[in-house]
């Protein structure tokens, strides 16, 4: 009976030690790229700091570009869907959630681990399109396309009049990329309070593209 037991649990244990490998794979890349940049990171070193054997992450992803996807699924993708899930669901009248919600995600990026993928893609990105192909067509394109979405719920309810933002949504989020440059680079030197920049770039995007009607008080009947 006990060796029938233990005959059954190596399976299960198997099939454990297959799903959480490639987490910790991807885990232990992210940790590597931040570190050294996509150029110097090396498979074997993942493999090192993922404690598994050398060939192992050759198993899961056939090259580094491979590998560099998977941490952008797993670091960005999966983070970017939620904000863009809550753009197309929300309740919230367009400029509550840009002064909410989408504010918030924002503030929150210049300071986080995932700032590294940005830094990176600028550093090396010009030596790899195929890194920024991939993020600009799961990244990027889908964020401009929901955030046009947004603006022009906006337009139709009347909050917004119609404006050029509609056709450059990238003024949302330019400061961010300002701010993540100015965290890497002059800091040190003088401190950037990127909260209120990112906050008082939203504060002017809509009192540029804010109705008339609700510039003046009124509201629309909602």
């Amino acid at each position: 009976m006990a060796e029938t037991k233990s005959v059954e649990r190596k399976p299960a244990k198997r099939r454990r030690a297959k799903e959480v490998r490639p987490q910790e794979i991807v885990a232990a890349a992210f940790e590597e790229f931040a570190e050294k940049g996509f150029a110097a990171t090396r498979l074997e070193d993942v493999a090192a700091r993922a404690k598994v054997s050398k060939g192992l992450p050759y198993l899961y992803f056939k090259t580094k570009v491979e590998l560099f996807k998977a941490v952008i699924r797993s670091v960005i993708t999966s983070h970017f869907e939620v904000i863009r899930q809550r753009m197309e669901t929300t309740e919230l009248s367009t400029e509550e959630f840009l002064k909410g919600p989408f504010l918030a995600f924002i503030q929150e990026l210049p300071g986080s681990r995932r700032a590294f993928i940005v830094r990176l893609l600028i550093s090396e990105g010009y030596k790899h399109p195929e890194l920024t192909r991939f993020y600009y067509e799961n990244v990027i394109s889908l964020g401009l396309e929901t955030m046009r979405r947004l603006i022009d719920r906006g337009i139709e309810r009347g909050e917004f009049k119609p404006t050029p933002l509609r056709d450059y949504p990238q003024l949302l989020v330019a400061p961010v990329l300002m701010a993540i440059l100015w965290r890497s680079l002059f800091e040190r030197h003088y401190h950037l309070d990127t909260n209120k920049l990112l906050a008082t770039n939203i504060d002017l995007l809509i009192d540029a593209v804010r109705a008339p009607s609700r510039q003046n008080g009124e509201g629309d009947g909602r």
